[in-house]
């Protein structure tokens, strides 16, 4: 019996224009009337993600910045965990020397020493659904965007972390996407205690090593008595990777990456064909045949 859905935001529950499909949303609404609690697992932080559900009536519960924030339904933190600033600064020292552009994510808020290069990426995450956007046309969007995200511009990253700033992310881009990142990623991952995940092609999402959204996921299905036997989790990216593998439904949409795809127990249609909701009523046509006995036959 599926008791708990995990959706991740970006390239899953968001359509190409950032939002919540009014299918996807009604979906989410039919899993709660079915007693299927929700909740969101994304990247992005709380005052990113939550408008996006809230503009819907909906307040699940929340996994942000990849696990290093999780929130109950109620708004209360229930799981913590920021980068230690001694890996933060071995961080950001490979960065350098490799030559990539960073943004630092704070609880509320995104840090950035570089408004052209976060210009930049917004735009190369736009085009990835608005092809026929003149530069003009995109560069408008993007700059619509930032807008209403939280940015705070300092010169020097150093010198803004002091004993008492909290970072809980640090994200590289890069024009030549995984390829160009790779040394990075492997420089990285020798230093040790660091999850380094990726939520797009141009993209490294370097978080503590205990916060990912797969653990993440399954402790707060702990304080609600659910094992990740009654779990579906659904993605797109490698930063779903652990929350995918974890629970026993695992989700991959028709627009994830091959290696999340070949992990999931079912693929379900694009986020812009509301593959979200079609996944939620595939599992509450689960539930309800295995209330009936017929398990095997949608299993199997």
């Amino acid at each position: 019996m599926i008791k708990l859905i995990a959706s991740d935001l970006d390239g899953t529950l968001l359509n190409a224009d950032s939002e919540v499909s009014p299918a996807n949303a009604q979906a989410i609404r039919d899993a709660q009337a079915a007693g299927i609690e929700f909740i969101v697992a994304t990247g992005r932080n709380l005052p990113q993600a939550q408008p996006r559900l809230s503009r819907h009536g909906l307040k699940p519960a929340f996994i942000t910045i990849n696990g290093a924030l999780v929130y109950n339904e109620a708004g209360q933190v229930k799981v913590h965990i920021p980068l230690a600033h001694d890996l933060l600064f071995s961080v950001l020292d490979e960065i350098d020397r490799a030559g990539f552009y960073c943004e630092l994510v704070i609880p509320d808020g995104v840090v950035s020493n570089s408004y052209a290069h976060r210009l930049a990426d917004m735009k190369r995450a736009l085009r990835r659904y608005h092809q026929n956007l003149s530069d003009d046309e995109l560069t408008a969007q993007a700059e619509k965007r930032i807008q209403y995200l939280f940015t705070k511009y300092v010169d020097d990253y150093r010198e803004y972390v002091t004993p008492d700033t909290e970072i809980l992310k640090a994200v590289v881009f890069a024009d030549g996407g995984q390829a160009a990142l790779a040394p990075l990623k492997q420089q990285l991952e020798a230093q040790g205690g660091l999850a380094i995940t990726s939520s797009g092609e141009n993209n490294l999402e370097i978080n503590a090593k205990d916060a990912q959204k797969g653990p993440a996921l399954a402790a707060y299905a702990a304080l609600k008595k659910i094992t990740m036997d009654s779990v579906m989790a659904i993605g797109d990216n490698l930063n779903d990777e652990s929350m995918i593998r974890m629970a026993k439904y695992g989700v991959a949409m028709a627009n994830a990456v091959p290696q999340i795809k070949q992990l999931a127990w079912h693929v379900t249609a694009t986020n812009v064909e509301d593959g979200v909701a079609q996944a939620i009523h595939h599992a509450i046509a689960l539930n309800q045949q295995e209330k009936g006995g017929e398990r095997n036959a949608v299993l199997y």
